[in-house]
């Protein structure tokens, strides 16, 4: 396990994150696996098909994940802290909370797929098949959210290595799974939705198994599951809001997916292939992100401010370095790139896709930074204001789609992220000063910081 309250900060974040990017890119393949073989394997028409439940699935999914990243940063601090049994807890419950959201997600997706698509305007030509795919990946959200939460919550107490091991390993059996569904079982895009659910359910069984022999600290009894009525608000006041963060970005993803639909077949198969593209390049700012949730919440357990101060400074500058090198390399591969996931027979596929990169990474340092800002914030507790500026990223997004769309096409739907990132930096900019400042008074002092933030002028 890590301890990221000891030794050089941007040391321990690197190493921390670099098992995390690879095993981010292993996550992020499951979905470049499955449009690469359901593009090349079975039609244009069903790569769209896959596309255009992006964004509803990311809706679901999406919260849970965000759901399950808050329940653990609670780990975090007390593993931080030194609170084993504490840390034991925590994890019992937010195991109950889990599979009680998963039950409610499953039964959502799987009944009103159907209506959901029809709302978004899903073009008649492909809305079976996307029907199908959705609803086989639906089946599996209770895997999807137990392998997220045992995931993050080997995060929390350092561990950010074991589950890259199960990542590649479902990544592998994820592709396996793709070609056997496909091409031998003639299960069409249903096959691919529900070759990833197979594969994340060995990685949860797989994570599992790994938790009950080599990790103490997450190996419960009955009695950690007794008497936990305690636990469950200061879980779910973390992890909620960061569950309705995520769903509340997804929604602008899914105003975008209205409207791209009206422009035809082509432009959402190139807003597919350009956003799995995208995914993947951003993953380095993102799984810094993510780091420094669990590193924040860890020197905070451990009244480490200064420690957090400087890490966040040293993984702003070190992130906002590699952005403009990412950004930067897929402008110039664009068109091979894109030739991998539609092959060469599609001039305009690839021109709309191109034009979705021109306008995405040269801003890839401004979303590094709000993700950075963002997760350090969550890792300090605070949910309100992270919670907000997911609503300015909704409302940016919303103005690019309902208004650029219409005067510009593809192009105003290629400015909706770089948009939304502008707009809910320049709201968590102020917010990070200001707590940053705080963290500095407490520098020197005894006094915790839970008992600061909750003085009047403290920034919430």
């Amino acid at each position: 396990m890590w301890d990221l309250t000891k030794g050089s900060p941007i040391k321990k974040i690197v190493l921390f994150t670099i098992p995390l990017l690879i095993g981010n890119l292993f996550q992020q393949l499951y979905n470049v696996a499955d449009t690469i073989i359901v593009g090349r394997t079975i039609s244009i028409k069903a790569l769209a098909a896959v596309g255009a439940t992006d964004s509803l699935f990311a809706l679901i999914i999406g919260f849970a994940q965000g759901m399950t990243a808050g329940l653990t940063i609670v780990t975090a601090r007390r593993y931080g802290a030194g609170d084993i049994q504490g840390v034991k807890r925590s994890f019992a419950v937010n195991i109950l909370i889990s599979v009680a959201v998963s039950l409610i997600l499953t039964f959502i997706g799987v009944f009103f797929a159907r209506p959901i698509l029809v709302l978004m305007q899903t073009p008649h030509d492909i809305i079976d098949d996307a029907q199908k795919f959705i609803v086989a990946c639906f089946w599996g959200i209770g895997v999807t959210v137990l392998y997220n939460l045992f995931n993050n919550a080997l995060r929390s107490l350092g561990n950010s290595r074991a589950p890259l091991i199960f990542l590649a390993l479902a990544c592998v059996v994820n592709i396996i799974f793709d070609f056997i569904f496909i091409l031998f079982f003639h299960m069409g895009v249903a096959g691919a939705g529900f070759a990833s659910v197979a594969a994340q359910g060995l990685s949860a069984i797989w994570c599992l198994h790994f938790i009950k022999r080599f990790v103490p600290e997450l190996q419960l009894s009955r009695a950690h599951f007794q008497h936990l009525f305690r636990e469950i608000k200061p879980h779910l006041q973390l992890g909620l809001p960061m569950g309705f963060q995520a769903s509340i970005i997804s929604i602008g993803a899914i105003i975008v997916q209205v409207m791209l639909n009206t422009l035809g077949s082509n432009a959402v198969a190139a807003y597919t292939t350009a956003g799995r593209i995208d995914f993947l390049a951003t993953q380095v700012s993102l799984s810094f992100g993510i780091t420094m949730a669990t590193y924040a919440a860890q020197n905070l357990g451990a009244k480490q401010y200064a420690r957090i101060r400087k890490g966040v400074r040293q993984t702003i500058m070190l992130s906002s370095v590699i952005s403009v090198l990412m950004g930067a390399l897929i402008i110039a591969y664009a068109v091979p790139l894109c030739h991998l996931f539609v092959g060469n027979q599609q001039p305009a596929v690839i021109h709309m896709a191109q034009t979705y990169f021109l306008y995405n990474s040269t801003m890839y340092t401004l979303l590094s930074l709000l993700l950075i800002i963002r997760y350090t914030l969550q890792g300090l507790g605070h949910s309100a204001l992270p919670t907000l500026s997911g609503i300015v990223e909704l409302l940016m997004r919303s103005f690019a789609v309902i208004f650029l769309i219409k005067l510009l096409g593809f192009t105003g739907a290629s400015l909706a992220n770089p948009l939304a990132w502008a707009g809910a930096l320049l709201l968590l900019i102020g917010s990070y000063v200001s707590v940053s400042r705080k963290l500095k008074a407490l520098e020197t002092g005894s006094e915790s910081y839970e008992t600061h933030r909750t003085q009047p002028e403290f920034i919430k």
